[in-house]
């Protein structure tokens, strides 16, 4: 194996006869680098997106969520949440109502999610660090407010320094006494902030007091869920299962990726969708890998014969080929990695490819993770491998004794 090895790293290296063998073996390289960088940043910048959307999330989902298996609320009594209260890695808890509601502010009308929280909630989460207009607050000395989310608002062109105009909340009743009875409860609250964090939130939820969710929806002591802060961004399975005890089988217990698995899930789709098409593309690339090592057993015919004459057997001279176009991946995927290096910490310092005004980041979010090398290499490796198979076979059957030209 070590003398095939230094073969192939002879014959890459060496001269050859014509200086056209070595720009393709140059070109084959360069396709390797640049195809292993592209599927580096591709992996990349979707990582880079995954982690701006878990952050995103921070804004509005805490850690962990505890929700009904079956149905939207629950009974919650106080010794339960004590229990949770003193676990250990548990910061803070909150307890949140939500329900499809219809508003109207100032002659417009839209439906909403209202999401009712209690005080702890701006604690369990980071909501308050996605305001972009006005304070958050829920309720103050008997007044309820309202914070919405910036596409609703503007749909709806509520203007929160009106300190005049009430927004009004409509809930539909499940039961009417009578026909000449409303069909809806209505409270009005005051809008007071704007909040943004992505399209689907901002264009859906409206946060008010969890008095004020339980008042409207006529359940005084139900909740929809339980949001736990914790020490760690990523909770534990033994926390996870310490909760679910506490709360019994009627229960579950979400992480934050849990709670948006669907979101995640495409994202991965997508992420390895996206991996697929640039490995496709770096195997037509490998094309030029096999041209360039066929001119290599041509132009190495005499060597090889002169091998084999001196006893090397045909599985040595195939497995010589072999090495160097795994050692033209191997040359190919290091130059990649270091185009890819380069590029990242470019993105990172300076923003190279950004988005226009009035996104949530300036430029591509881009993270590397040790994963992803090691996917990518073994992917080049398995392409460049494939790729040495012909040409390995052709070198092989050259036979002891080349006739002179």
């Amino acid at each position: 194996m070590r003398l095939s090895l230094l073969f192939a790293w002879r014959y890459l290296f060496g001269k050859k006869s014509t200086n056209a063998i070595n720009i393709i073996t140059g070109i084959s390289i360069f396709g390797i680098g640049v195809g292993t960088a592209a599927l580096i940043l591709v992996l990349s910048v979707f990582n880079g997106f995954e982690e701006l959307l878990a952050g995103l999330m921070n804004s509005v989902n805490a850690d962990l969520k505890v929700m009904p298996l079956h149905g939207k609320t629950f009974e919650i009594d106080s010794a339960t949440l004590k229990s949770i209260r003193s676990l250990d890695g548990v910061v803070s808890v909150s307890l949140t109502l939500e329900e499809k509601a219809l508003i109207e502010y100032d002659g417009n009308q839209d439906f909403c999610t209202l999401k009712g929280v209690d005080l702890n909630y701006a604690a369990t989460t980071t909501i308050e660090s996605s305001i972009i207009q006005g304070k958050f607050r829920l309720r103050e000395n008997g007044i309820d407010y309202l914070v919405m989310g910036g596409g609703i608002a503007n749909r709806l062109n509520v203007n929160i320094r009106n300190v005049f105009e009430p927004v009004t909340v409509y809930m539909p009743k499940t039961r009417t006494r009578s026909p000449m009875e409303s069909p809806f409860r209505k409270r009005m609250a005051y809008p007071t902030a704007k909040f943004s964090i992505k399209q689907d939130y901002d264009y859906t939820y409206v946060f008010c007091s969890l008095e004020f969710a339980r008042e409207i929806l006529a359940v005084p002591n139900r909740v929809s869920a339980i949001e736990i802060n914790t020490i760690e961004d990523r909770p534990g399975a033994a926390l996870m299962d310490r909760i679910s005890e506490i709360v019994g089988d009627e229960l579950i217990v979400k992480d934050r990726y849990r709670q948006n698995d669907s979101l995640f899930k495409l994202m991965k789709v997508e992420k390895w969708l996206s991996f697929a098409i640039a490995g496709l593309t770096l195997f037509i690339v490998s094309f030029n890998l096999i041209g360039a090592l066929w001119m290599i057993v041509l132009d190495k015919r005499r060597d090889i014969s002169i091998l084999k004459a001196m006893g090397a057997t045909s599985r040595q001279i195939y497995n010589i080929i072999l090495y160097e176009g795994l050692l033209v991946s191997v040359v190919g995927s290091g130059a990649g990695v270091l185009l890819a290096l380069v590029l990242y910490f470019l993105q990172r310092r300076f923003g190279l490819i950004g988005f226009p005004d009035g996104f949530v980041v300036d430029a591509y979010p881009i993270v590397l993770r040790l994963f992803d090398f090691i996917v990518v290499g073994l992917t080049v490796l398995g392409i460049g491998l494939i790729a040495s198979v012909l040409p390995a076979k052709r070198g092989a059957m050259i036979s002891a004794f080349v006739r002179e030209e």
